[in-house]
């Protein structure tokens, strides 16, 4: 699989997709540092050089529903990499929709975009690892998860090549299972590392916040909350524990 190296890049998924017309095969863009970085809804992502930036390019053809679902292989790709690297497997857990946290903490995110194509989609597949730093606590609104970073929990320095060393295995392994297998072996997976599975959360989608016990995901990664009324199929939302 191509590696590309970039000394600094606006954005590495916005990078990857100007580049997805000349990029035959997956593909992984590496950026030592952000200029543009983003998160979900268009937030900015801090981009400190040491931590990780990193998009894999993909050109799927399956109806967007279905493309949408690799970031839960990225998810469980993401805790392959960190419990390889630090040997600490009960420090690491996956929350809804696309984070990854460690010590309770988030670690990690995820962020898919996409734009069509003949025959298909060039999906870009954003992951961003806070290795060295992490934005200050009071930089998060009230109630999300503070953010962290590997170093400040672990003690260890891992370098950004290292990581994608490590990630880039484990999403190509998790990929083959969602292309042969299908989202039932990724969704099993994913729910024995799920956080707060079985307990109270909140989900907010615009301007209606539910509040109710995190039951599981269905087939299609829709994230199932029990309230007083029954369970509620939530396709998108901001969970909040």
């Amino acid at each position: 699989m191509a590696r590309h190296v970039l000394q600094t890049v606006d954005s590495t998924n916005a990078y990857a997709l100007r580049m997805a017309p000349d990029a035959p095969g997956p593909a992984w863009f590496l950026g030592l540092e952000q200029s543009a970085g983003r998160g979900r809804r268009a937030r900015p992502w801090a981009s400190p050089r040491g931590n990780f930036y990193g998009t894999l390019l993909l050109h799927p053809t399956e109806p967007p529903e279905v493309i949408a679902l690799r970031s839960f292989a990225a998810s469980l790709a993401l805790r392959d990499a960190f419990v390889s690297l630090t040997g600490l497997p009960g420090a690491f857990a996956l929350k809804w929709p696309n984070d990854v946290l460690l010590n309770g903490g988030k670690v990690a995110g995820i962020l898919l975009e996409s734009t069509g194509r003949a025959g298909g989609y060039d999906l870009a597949i954003g992951i961003g690892v806070n290795l060295i730093g992490a934005p200050d606590a009071s930089a998060v609104e009230p109630g999300a998860v503070p953010p962290v970073s590997l170093l400040g929990e672990t003690g260890l320095r891992i370098a950004p090549e290292v990581f994608l060393d490590a990630l880039a295995p484990a999403y190509a392994r998790w990929e083959a299972a969602f292309v042969h297998q299908g989202f039932t072996a990724l969704r099993e997976e994913w729910l024995a590392h799920a956080a707060r599975l079985g307990e109270v959360i909140r989900a907010r989608t615009g301007t209606q916040t539910r509040e109710g016990t995190f039951e599981t995901i269905d087939p299609a990664g829709n994230l199932i909350l029990r309230m007083s009324s029954g369970p509620v199929a939530i396709p998108a939302a901001e969970v909040f524990f």
